[in-house]
């Protein structure tokens, strides 16, 4: 049995015994993956994707979710042909780049939702062998939770998923929901005599959307439908992946903390070797758990960077160069797009950090007591230690705070030139 596995059945079995002579009104409940995994799970639902559809019993609402799921994402994907029909219409005439400027971000916004959703689909295996075994290595006591700082951990999650999670969906519904706001009030409060038919998003239509009345809310609410499953499929990639590394973090923290606090006695050799194989079975799956979170985001994450430093570039390009009302729409979606890759970028670096400090906990013990197989095993877990776990898109670099600021630096270029070229011609 792994250490790990035995230090957390000490742990249980410390905890039952402690329980015992509690009032169990005092008693806190533990926290479960599940409660983790709330947030994702339940606004993945909303669109119809189940992670966790291999556990159901209920074939019926499964099949139910799944026709859901395909006929709203084949709904989305005519939209987004709609908008880039309207691109490229737009862009023959210099009279109406604007407006190809103004859907340019929302047809990145778009295409990086629908890859991070075929990622899912494309990986749903490994995915599901992921949350397992995460699920599997979580603390299932007070105590052990208590170990592994896990409140510490997950006070930190809820904060970052509630603000990203406000900004996304304050985005998709400001976009949508705004146009029929205005012409509602204008209409109904400020004497209009007519009801402005218009839609949050420029997109072509084969037909005349606007003329007649059913028809125009039907393709009003097909748009908002079509809205709020990008903004679901974009936000909830994201939420997945900052629970992972999350949990994560918090195992190889643990490691750390466990290393350093070993004693390293040199008359117990033998329970040293055994402490340290388990520590090194444990930091070895963890850093497997880490390749398939790398296997599994690495490209989506690569289209979300490029397609962010051109949205970032396009929107800026908007708030300085439209009215109030615009800009402030245009300044909740450039926040949500800093935000979220900030987000990424952060949680990138922080499994980076990590990583790293099991090493330097390895090196920090007194492992010059002990006896010569201990310290090559203990050199080999600071050796295996150095290469950090990460995740790294290709021709990008390892995910971190850096990063950040080179799709920064890269959108500003883009905003520059664009400036320059617009008022050149």
């Amino acid at each position: 049995m792994l250490e790990f596995q035995a230090h957390s059945v000490q742990l249980e079995k410390t905890g039952q015994a402690a329980g015992g002579t509690m009032s169990s009104s005092l008693v806190e409940s533990p926290r479960t993956f599940g409660d983790m995994m709330r947030m994702p799970v339940r606004f993945y639902k909303t669109i119809g994707q189940d992670i966790y559809a291999h556990r159901s019993t209920n074939r019926l609402t499964s099949l139910l979710l799944k026709i859901y799921l395909y006929a709203g994402f084949i709904n989305f994907n005519l939209l987004v042909c709609g908008e880039l029909i309207f691109f490229y219409k737009s862009i023959q005439d210099f009279e109406t780049v604007r407006l190809a400027i103004a859907v340019a971000p929302c047809i990145g916004f778009s295409l990086v939702a629908d890859c991070k959703q075929v990622t899912m689909a494309m990986y749903k295996n490994t995915l599901i062998r992921l949350l397992d075994e995460l699920e599997e290595m979580h603390p299932k006591t007070l105590l052990a939770q208590q170990a592994y700082k896990m409140a510490d951990f997950e006070r930190t999650m809820k904060r970052v998923i509630s603000i990203f999670t406000f900004l996304c969906l304050a985005y998709t519904t400001t976009f949508t929901l705004y146009p029929a706001v205005k012409a509602t009030v204008k209409y109904n409060f400020l004497g209009y005599e007519t009801f402005d038919r218009n839609f949050g998003f420029l997109i072509w239509f084969p037909f005349d959307a606007t003329t007649k009345n059913w028809v125009y809310w039907i393709t009003y609410w097909d748009i908002a439908h079509g809205a709020y499953l990008a903004g679901i499929a974009f936000l909830c990639a994201d939420l997945l992946l900052v629970v992972v590394i999350t949990q994560l973090c918090m195992h190889f923290s643990y490691i750390a903390s466990r290393l350093e606090a070993h004693p390293c006695d040199s008359d117990r050799d033998e329970e040293n070797v055994r402490f340290l194989s388990g520590l090194i079975k444990y930091h070895d799956k963890c850093l497997t758990l880490c390749e398939h979170v790398n296997s599994m985001y690495s490209f989506s994450l690569l289209l979300n960077f490029l397609m962010a430093s051109m949205q970032i570039c396009f929107i800026a390009f908007q708030v300085t160069e439209s009215t109030i009302e615009v800009i402030l729409i245009y300044c909740i979606f450039l926040m949500t797009s800093m935000v979220q890759v900030f987000l990424v970028c952060y949680y990138g670096d922080a499994l980076i950090a990590a990583s790293l400090r099991v090493g330097d906990a390895a090196y920090n013990q007194n492992w010059f007591q002990c006896s010569r197989r201990y310290c090559i095993m203990i050199k080999l877990m600071i050796l295996r230690s150095q290469k950090p776990a990460m995740i790294k898109p290709p021709t990008f670099p390892p995910i971190s705070l850096v990063t950040y600021m080179k799709v920064i630096s890269m959108s500003y270029q883009f905003f520059a030139l664009l400036k320059t070229t617009y008022y050149r011609d």
